[in-house]
């Protein structure tokens, strides 16, 4: 079933400051002044992000997003700078004297290549398919997923040959809430891309509240890394970024599966992360991985609730237990049931928004950039735990793809009072006097290698006076 998101509007925000602020006063105040804004249309920033070049059909110009999410992008990164202005977020990036919070939107897609391919995800794991009764965006990106297609589908056939084509077959047969329902109770990444309907959900949520730190730090907060794939990751950069001091924590029996991806996408955003590989199969594993976590000032995971609670971790708990422990939880679709359950990735939890249906025709959703949820969530992320860690507000908090992406659909329609040009072989947005060429995707954080795995666990361990 389709979570719900405010109505369609005029949009309210031609200027990322506005955005910024309002994300700003939604966080425990640390005494930091909004950022001046960005007097800009938001269709220019999504120009120069590189995920409009991600949006529409291969054989069509570049498709404007429906909403602001490049300038929300903008100004999230804005607004993270204002709680670290003298930090490595306003170092040199790849493509620009700065870092451009617009253009982490497309990062992806930059070092794999990718391209706008319409009901297509650029990456080719997720697919937007025609049910008998509307449309459903499925992602299955891993050899397991497509293993239980015949069970999804209630189909005995084996679909190994061609396996998108089945799919489609078979779901063009059958309702979407069923379609849905059943790949959701074997955990698979599948959602109704329908319309956007209803109230936006807030950006975060603080699940749990702990007692403030008192004592200030002496050194740097020590960040424990637990996430996966981008948005965890992204987040946990920027925390790096902004002064901290950010360990990565993996299990040697399922490391985090970018691992296995393009390498400089994967140092992008790991890059100068320490590395801890622990057997959390064992006792001794799991013993090890209380200990970091009870010297930990911030933990950042993007596990599902029942995975942690298998490993003995109750978050909410340990938040209770330490005073100012800022735990970031990201998730799919929150932390309660049944959502809590349903797993995402983030084109699926991008579409099951509205963002697909409002960005292609009325007959035919599109995809919007690549896997959109995941840095729009990431950056949210990075600003939330930073202002908590620097109020010394312990706090679980807990950000959905699907939630913060719902959050910034809501602001209004971006394409109004701007269109798509060609212009010398290539595309440009004009929004009133102002123009700007669709950008190709861009690397734009800060280079440098990412640690082999378990590289730095006896080093770390030793530091914190851990024994395991």
């Amino acid at each position: 079933m389709q979570r719900p998101v405010r109505k369609r509007k005029a949009p309210r925000m031609h200027a990322s400051g506005g955005y910024a602020a309002s994300l700003l006063a939604a966080l425990p105040p640390v005494g930091a002044e909004p950022p001046a804004p960005r007097p800009e249309h938001p269709a220019l920033a999504w120009a120069r992000s590189g995920a409009m070049a991600l949006t529409g059909r291969a054989d069509e110009p570049p498709r404007l997003a429906p909403a602001p999410l490049a300038a929300c992008a903008a100004a999230a990164l804005d607004a993270l700078r204002t709680l670290a202005p003298a930090s490595g977020l306003a170092a040199a990036g790849a493509d620009g004297p700065e870092l451009d919070g617009a253009a982490l939107l497309g990062e992806r897609a930059a070092y794999l290549g990718l391209a706008r391919r319409g009901s297509v995800s650029p990456g080719g794991s997720c697919r937007l398919l025609r049910a008998a009764d509307g449309w459903i965006a499925a992602s299955l990106p891993r050899e397991d997923d497509r293993a239980l297609i015949p069970a999804w589908l209630a189909d005995g056939e084996d679909a190994a040959s061609d396996p998108w084509t089945a799919v489609a077959s078979r779901v063009a047969e059958r309702q979407t809430a069923d379609v849905v329902a059943r790949a959701r109770l074997l955990g698979l990444a599948v959602a109704e891309a329908g319309a956007a309907a209803g109230e936006a959900p807030p950006w975060f949520r603080a699940a749990a509240r702990g007692a403030p730190r008192i004592a200030p730090r002496e050194s740097a907060p020590l960040v424990l890394d637990l996430s996966a794939l981008w948005a965890g990751p992204l987040c946990a950069r920027l925390l790096a970024l902004a002064g901290a001091r950010v360990v990565k924590v993996e299990s040697v029996g399922r490391p985090d599966g970018a691992r296995s991806g393009p390498p400089a996408f994967y140092e992008a955003l790991n890059a100068g992360k320490p590395s801890v590989a622990l057997d959390l199969r064992t006792p001794e594993g799991l013993a090890c991985l209380r200990r970091l976590l009870a010297r930990a000032d911030a933990v950042i995971e993007s596990a599902r609730p029942r995975a942690l609670a298998q490993l003995g971790i109750d978050a909410e708990a340990l938040v209770g237990e330490r005073p100012g422990l800022v735990w970031v939880s990201i998730t799919g679709y929150g932390r309660r049931e049944p959502e809590g359950n349903w797993v995402a990735f983030g084109d699926d939890a991008a579409a099951a928004t509205g963002l697909a249906a409002a960005t292609g025709d009325p007959d035919a959703p599109l995809f919007c950039g690549d896997a959109i949820a995941d840095p729009l969530t990431g950056l949210h992320a990075a600003l939330a735990a930073l202002a908590h860690l620097r109020a010394g507000e312990g706090a679980l908090l807990e950000l959905a793809l699907h939630d913060v992406t719902a959050h910034c659909l809501a602001l209004g329609d971006a394409r109004e009072g701007a269109r798509v040009d060609a212009r010398d072989g290539g595309f440009e947005i004009v929004a009133g006097r102002e123009r700007a060429a669709a950008r190709p995707p861009r690397a734009v954080l800060p280079a440098g290698a990412a640690r082999p795995l378990g590289a730095d666990t006896a080093a770390v361990l030793a530091e914190l006076g851990l024994r395991c």
